[in-house]
């Protein structure tokens, strides 16, 4: 068979044209799919392996709603969308490849397609129109991230250093932000040797080494928010895994995340699998009241209600955090239980910019009261 009939360009179940190659999406989320639109409104994603396409399938139907996800949930197939998809892909060449085989390289990828139907594609987009107005008008901080100082390029010409372990702790040690940004570009192993360093006995260093790394990233990401992507998803597999102690993994998630939200701020609803153990209960709610000091909504966006019950915890530790966390996020929900805790003078520690501080559970909640309820409020 002639070779141009056995290799073609992927194209559009929908409208037939060709569709160009997928790639990340702006917005980074715990199930990665490289992503891509048509022309005709469909919205598709790729699966290079062909093992995933139930996950593929949610987060293009994800995707086609502007990433709504409870949107998404409430749509019913045919009726609200459109599903097709393209087999035996090729990602590294983009084509597809009727053969199934490369020079003996086996080729089962998958682009998976969705189309919204008129009716749910001008609903998506109303929900989003009004999220987004509420987010300007009540988050001040989304303007500055418009004007986020992308970090310059590394000069092509330079001697690119390599990264080892000595290195990297000297310049953690030093806190030198900068010559860990520009390690980070020349030698991709950086931020895994950072992560390596948070495996520390004494707490306020792992706290420290946890800001360290979400400015870090924070730069880098940027230009190249791949790597720092790679290094959440690493640091949650860490916090799941039964057989280790998750040393100053969630600490670095809160901090990566809160210092650059508009990139990561999907990984925001995944620290609530970590409430329930108590050894990561405590970094879990200080890294979500971390996120909401800059991002209230990516909390909202999430069931928080359920952690009503962790404001009568016997720790004041997990009172405190929580109590810090329903402040930023003005929970009027919680405004009677909060005025509650005003009188808990219980101590608890929490970290400020990699610092650890002591304050007490009333004066905490004395602070939240008055950001509910505005500065006329009156004890």
């Amino acid at each position: 068979m002639p070779q141009e009939k056995i290799k073609v360009r992927p194209w559009c179940p929908f409208c037939g044209q060709k569709v160009g190659r997928a790639t990340n999406a702006p917005v980074r989320k715990m199930n990665e799919f490289p992503v891509g639109r048509c022309q005709c409104g469909a919205v598709y994603s790729c699966d290079a392996t062909g093992h995933n396409i139930g996950a593929a399938i949610v987060e293009t139907l994800v995707y086609a709603c502007d990433d709504n996800a409870d949107f998404a949930w409430e749509l019913m197939p045919e009726d609200d969308y459109l599903t097709g998809r393209i087999e035996n892909y090729d990602e590294a060449n983009h084509q597809v490849v009727a053969t199934k085989n490369i020079d003996g390289r086996a080729v089962r990828g998958v682009l998976y397609f969705v189309r919204l139907h008129a009716d749910a594609h001008e609903i998506s987009r109303r929900i989003k129109e009004k999220k987004d107005q509420i987010l300007e008008n009540s988050v001040p901080s989304l303007r500055s991230e418009e004007c986020v100082v992308v970090e310059p390029a590394p000069d092509a010409r330079r001697i690119r250093r390599k990264a080892d372990k000595s290195l990297v702790k000297q310049l953690v040690d030093r806190d030198d932000i900068d010559g860990l940004v520009a390690l980070c570009f020349d030698d991709k192993k950086t931020l895994r040797l950072m992560q390596r360093l948070l495996y520390n006995p004494v707490e306020a260093e792992r706290w420290r080494i946890a800001w360290v790394i979400g400015r870090v990233t924070a730069r880098t990401s940027t230009r190249e928010p791949g790597p720092v992507s790679e290094l959440l998803h690493r640091l949650f597999e860490a916090c799941s895994d039964s057989a280790a102690t998750p040393w100053g993994m969630v600490e670095t998630i809160g901090y990566v995340v809160a210092l650059r939200p508009d990139i990561f701020g999907a990984f925001t609803r995944h620290l609530l699998n970590y409430l329930g153990d108590p050894s990561t209960c405590n970094q879990a709610l200080w890294a979500m009241a971390e996120i909401a000091g800059r991002r209230p909504d990516l909390i909202r966006n999430t069931p928080f209600y359920n952690l009503f019950h962790f404001l009568q915890h016997p720790e004041a530790q997990v009172r405190g955090q929580l109590v810090r966390l329903l402040g930023r996020i003005k929970a009027t929900e919680a405004g009677i239980q909060l005025m509650q805790l005003c009188n808990d003078q219980a101590e608890f520690t929490y970290c400020r910019e990699g610092q650890l501080m002591t304050t007490t559970v009333a004066e905490t909640a004395t602070e939240a009261v008055r950001a509910i309820h505005g500065e006329n409020h009156h004890e």
